[in-house]
């Protein structure tokens, strides 16, 4: 039985790649923060990131086969409020992820270093679908972190002979998940409103940026099939391999509310700096492990409005 250490597994990701993990029949260890929970079967164990003698006794603890380095500062809005954070999570916590892996017992362990979409971030025009190769251009702090991650893991996989696989993952979404990040937020706004008395309302910021939307149930089966097949030293896209504009996931939902919704353009919503459209080529990733997004964005989108009905009902 393989074992998997699942670093950040308290994050949304992280608890359906511990399910997804159990399910495959890997022994399953996950950390978290001291505020967050994990539900799984699993072992669990509180870190911190920023403690690389901290990580290297958890790595000599559980002598994993494959990390998962899921731990981040993950939201781009959050990133133009929290710049040093985003850095000090991003940056600082992978290099020592890295080092303690580099210093273990287990150096031969397989690390999958999670990055993001965003990093192809001022794209020309025709460049879409972005494949690996297409330059880089962060174009905001959370970006520009996940670049410099990529480029630390692909200097210590080349230096020191590490094997590290790479992903920039394009926007996962689902039940679960944070309003913080744009499905959830439309989804939570069209349940309250439909709770009784509530204002028929649903703010929204820019509604023509483009998107790949994956859900994050096929995502945690990308790392799972990325840490089984992936080639070592090679970053892979993440993705549906189609972008979505934000008002169309928006009609999608406004489609299953219960109650009409006055939908209300609010400028406190727009970033400082907003991409047109990010859209990937998975055809590596289909090629070396032959993963390929599943779920329908309308399923997502259905799954997590009822989820936030539920949470809503529940109080």
């Amino acid at each position: 039985m393989k074992r998997a250490l699942i670093i950040g597994g308290g994050g949304f990701a992280g608890g359906y790649l511990i399910r997804e993990l159990t399910a495959a029949g890997y022994e399953v260890h996950a950390t978290c923060l001291p505020e967050e929970e994990i539900c799984g079967d699993c072992a669990v164990y509180s870190l911190d990131i920023g403690d690389v003698s901290a990580i290297e006794g958890l790595l000599a603890r559980v002598m994993p086969d494959v990390v998962f380095h899921l731990a981040a500062q993950s939201s781009v809005a959050v990133s133009w409020k929290k710049p040093a954070l985003t850095a000090q999570v991003n940056v600082v916590g992978a290099v020592n992820v890295l080092e303690a892996v580099r210093l273990s017992q287990r150096p031969d362990t397989r690390l999958l270093l999670i990055g993001s979409g965003e990093e192809y971030g001022f794209i020309p025009k025709d460049a879409c679908p972005l494949s690996e190769e297409e330059k880089l251009r962060p174009g905001n702090i959370y970006a520009a972190t996940k670049v410099c991650q990529e480029m630390i893991g692909q200097i210590y996989s080349r230096s020191y002979g590490m094997d590290i696989v790479m992903t920039r993952s394009f926007n996962h979404t689902g039940p679960g998940q944070s309003p913080t990040f744009v499905v959830s937020e439309i989804c939570r706004q069209i349940a309250a409103a439909e709770q009784p008395g509530a204002p028929a309302e649903l703010l929204i910021g820019n509604t023509d940026a483009k998107r790949d939307f994956t859900d994050v149930r096929d995502v945690v089966r990308a790392y799972r099939l990325l840490a089984e097949k992936g080639v070592s030293g090679r970053v892979y896209n993440v993705g549906r391999g189609s972008a979505a504009a934000i008002g169309q996931i928006l009609e999608t939902a406004l489609s299953m509310s219960q109650v009409q919704i006055t939908v209300i353009r609010d400028p406190k919503r727009l970033r400082a700096s907003d991409i047109p459209i990010i859209e990937p080529d998975v055809s590596l990733i289909f090629a070396d492990t032959g993963w390929s997004a599943k779920i329908s964005i309308e399923e997502t989108v259905r799954d997590t409005l009822e989820w936030w009905r539920e949470k809503l009902r529940r109080g």
